[in-house]
Parts: structure tokens; C-alpha cells; sequence
């Protein structure tokens, strides 16, 4: 089921005495929750329908209510649980952009035909995203004028050569 369901959110912390939760978004765009009534909360390996109530919504914290959630102890067995939506539900993106989920795994390679491995994580910093590639031995900003393709069904990236050597970090 991870395939078919993005994550949105991570549950910080309770808020309350009445089981409202604290959500740090995992989306650019907060206002996504301002419709939501139902997600999917995965923990410890499930994934579990919810039906829910946004109280509020900012930039960097959502509070939310899950149905049957109703203490401060039973919202703190939510703690670092996920928020999920099924892939069909998720937000349009924009062009040029992607799903964290979607890019993990993608295989980089660059214009001159070397390889260097396989997208392992993808670094959230306040100017742009930063792809880390085979856990750090190379990381690169997610700019445009170093993506020659993006290929994500296929689970493969091209990077410019000559960019990628002016802006890569390479480990060795």
C-alpha cells in the first residue's frame, strides 16, 4: 500500500486534552488540508483509514481531529505516525515537479552516459530540495539547469555533465 498512498503530514505531538493532534506538513502547500475529511494514518507498518476534522491550518503545523481520538492519551499513540492520501486523491503538482516518493529510487545518470546510483533521499532546505544519491556520495541541488530528464515511471534521472560538475558535492 505504500505505493499507492503519499504522505502529507507527520503527527509531532497531542494538542489538547481532547485527542487534536499537531501535524507537520510533508507538503509544499499546507492549504491542502483545508478540504481533507479523510486520509489514511500509517503506523508501525499499517495503514488505517481515518475520518478527520482540520481545526486549523498554517504554514508549519495543522491541527487536527481523528475520529476516535477523543484523550491526550490516546492522541499521544499517534506520535510519528504518518498522514497519507491515496495517490488519486493527491494534489496536481506543477510542472517540473515531483513526488519525493517518485524520485527514491530513480536511477541518475549524467549526458556523458556515467552512473552514479540511485536516489536515496531527498534533502528539504530552505532554497531548493537537494537529491542525495547512494547515501551521500554525491548530492545535488534540484535545480532545472542540472536535470536533462526526469523520468519517473521508468525510475530513471539525467543529469547535464558539465552542470553537475560545477554544482554536484561529490563524496570522493
Amino acid at each position: 500500500m505504500a505505493n499507492e498512498t503519499l504522505r502529507i503530514g507527520v503527527v509531532t505531538r497531542p494538542h489538547g486534552v481532547r485527542g487534536a493532534v499537531r501535524v507537520t506538513p510533508l507538503t509544499d502547500d499546507s492549504n491542502r488540508y483545508a478540504k481533507l475529511r479523510e486520509a489514511i494514518l500509517e503506523r508501525h507498518g499499517d495503514h488505517v483509514p481515518v475520518s478527520l476534522s482540520v481545526l486549523s491550518v498554517a504554514p508549519n503545523a495543522v491541527l487536527l481531529k481523528l475520529d476516535g481520538y477523543d484523550s491526550i492519551e490516546q492522541a499521544e499513540t499517534l506520535r510519528n505516525a504518518y498522514l497519507c492520501v491515496p495517490r488519486e486523491k493527491a494534489v496536481p503538482l506543477p510542472a517540473f515537479t515531483y513526488f519525493v516518493a517518485d524520485l527514491i529510487g530513480c536511477e541518475v545518470s549524467d549526458t556523458g552516459g556515467k552512473h552514479y546510483g540511485k536516489i536515496t533521499d531527498v534533502l528539504v532546505t530552505g532554497a531548493n530540495d537537494i537529491y542525495e544519491i547512494e547515501g551521500g556520495k554525491l548530492l545535488v541541488p534540484a535545480l532545472k539547469k542540472v536535470l536533462s530528464e526526469v523520468d519517473t515511471k521508468n525510475k530513471r534521472m539525467v543529469l547535464h555533465a558539465e552542470i553537475l560538475r560545477e554544482v554536484g558535492c561529490f563524496a570522493d
